[in-house]
């Protein structure tokens, strides 16, 4: 991004689950995920994200035929009425291999397209993929994170994911990444991550990222999930500053005026 004057992109997370952490139920429905989706490109959303599945602790895991339930109608319907990139927030090869055929232009996997068959179905659809770290699994991974360097080790099983995906024949240029943050880590490695997002920009990939409504936010604010805006916005921005090329937020309109102001910021020249 430094020396660069292209903005930031927002990508608008649509979750069509009834428990997920920060909006779920909200968006269930086919016609209020359309309206959501119509909404958040109105607020200048470049892409959507959407999941069939929480991520968040202790969620409780979905049934492959729900979850394609869930998102491919959703994806379907969009991609048709709109012109925007569609990911699809999955772990499982089938719901990958689905969704791109449905119009999904990316597979967000929280996984790292580490489920058996995720490499080959990915590799398979030619579509972008976000590779993110986790340690740990979702039910589980915030009870006791430990590292001995986080950035080190976030750093290191990312470039072994890209390899991993470049050997199953996907393109080093279809490939993204995300740091994981609040996927098994405290608050304390959370933050070191975002300090130090730019050495992760060292693997030559471009970074997608994910602080929106965040506990680690409301560690430091005390604020309720529901009113960590003004936090969230801080740490797009702040992201958005150490070289993140995608923000994926709750919040569209607020995170791209923000990304609008660090564009200007960045740029040589007005």
């Amino acid at each position: 991004m430094h020396g660069s004057t292209a903005m930031t992109e927002v990508m608008g997370i649509l979750n069509v689950t009834p428990d997920s952490f920060s909006d779920g139920g909200n968006f269930n429905t086919l016609d209020k995920a359309l309206f959501q989706a119509e909404r958040m490109l109105s607020e200048g959303a470049t892409w959507l994200d959407v999941g069939g599945e929480s991520t968040r602790p202790g969620a409780s895991a979905v049934s492959l035929e729900e979850e394609l339930e869930r998102v491919i109608p959703v994806i379907k319907s969009i991609t048709e009425r709109f012109a925007v990139s569609v990911s699809v927030d999955t772990s499982k090869p089938q719901v990958m291999t689905a969704a791109v055929a449905a119009g999904a232009s990316m597979i967000n996997d929280v996984n790292a397209l580490r489920s058996e068959g995720a490499l080959a179905a990915a590799a398979a659809t030619q579509a972008q993929v976000c590779l993110m770290h986790m340690q740990g699994e979702p039910r589980s991974m915030q009870r006791n994170p430990s590292y001995t360097d986080v950035l080190g080790e976030v750093k290191d099983f990312l470039q072994q994911r890209v390899t991993a995906c470049e050997q199953a024949g996907i393109q080093r240029s279809q490939i993204l990444l995300d740091p994981g943050f609040g996927f098994g880590k405290s608050v304390q490695h959370n933050y070191q991550l975002l300090q130090r997002l730019p050495e992760l920009q060292e693997l030559g990939l471009p970074l997608l990222v994910g602080l929106s409504r965040k506990s680690m936010l409301g560690k430091v604010t005390g604020a309720e999930v529901s009113q960590r805006l003004a936090a969230s916005v801080a740490a797009a921005t702040i992201a958005a500053m150490k070289g993140a090329r995608i923000v994926r937020v709750h919040d569209v309109r607020a995170t791209v005026e923000a990304m609008q102001v660090v564009c200007a910021t960045l740029q040589e020249e007005y």
